[in-house]
């Protein structure tokens, strides 16, 4: 069943642990939903509990996390859903395969975020372990983080509010998901 008013497209929320990728996919949602809209979220988090529960955090888990989300969300997408995606996403070749299994479907937000201000956000006390080297792999701190090369959107959240990041989101989107037809 295709959706009458609205076009599926992946909007690829990807940046820092603590950047505020899924608080931002949260509201966006909430207010897609408020306005008639079919959306979906996949969580990084979400997905490695369940479908991703056999990744690691090696870079070739990393790419299979990312090739298995992008894979799902183009399923969903296909179908007329607007899909939010929140993974960190570390490395440009990463977000390169993403976007070429998702084509047209794909819009890239990049959550810029410095790390200080990550870290204050952090209530899990993940980058507390990663300095101490009691978590491995993590992201920014002992594994690799790429500033994206070409995002269609940056949202910058140390100095602005979610409503604002996800009002700039919707203005972005907003001639993307709306079906005219």
């Amino acid at each position: 069943m295709k959706l009458p008013h609205q076009k599926g497209m992946v909007i690829w929320l990807m940046g820092l642990s603590g950047a505020g990728k899924s608080t931002i996919s949260n509201l966006f949602e909430e207010q897609l939903n408020e306005s008639g809209f079919f959306s979906m979220q996949l969580d990084g988090d979400e997905m490695r509990k369940g479908l991703n529960y056999n990744l690691g955090f090696s870079m070739d888990d990393r790419a299979e996390n990312i090739r298995r989300a992008a894979e799902t969300a183009k399923i969903i997408a296909s179908n007329g859903v607007i899909v939010t995606c929140s993974f960190i996403t570390p490395l440009n070749a990463h977000r390169e395969m993403a976007k070429n299994i998702l084509g047209d479907l794909y819009f890239e937000v990049f959550i810029d975020c410095p790390i200080d201000v990550c870290e204050q956000r952090d209530v899990k006390g993940l980058y507390e372990q990663a300095h101490n080297n009691t978590l491995k792999n993590f992201t920014g701190v002992s594994s690799a983080f790429e500033r994206p090369t070409d995002p269609d959107l940056i949202l910058y959240t140390a100095n602005s509010t979610v409503q604002q990041c996800c009002n700039e989101l919707h203005d972005a989107v907003k001639n993307r998901i709306t079906d005219h037809a």
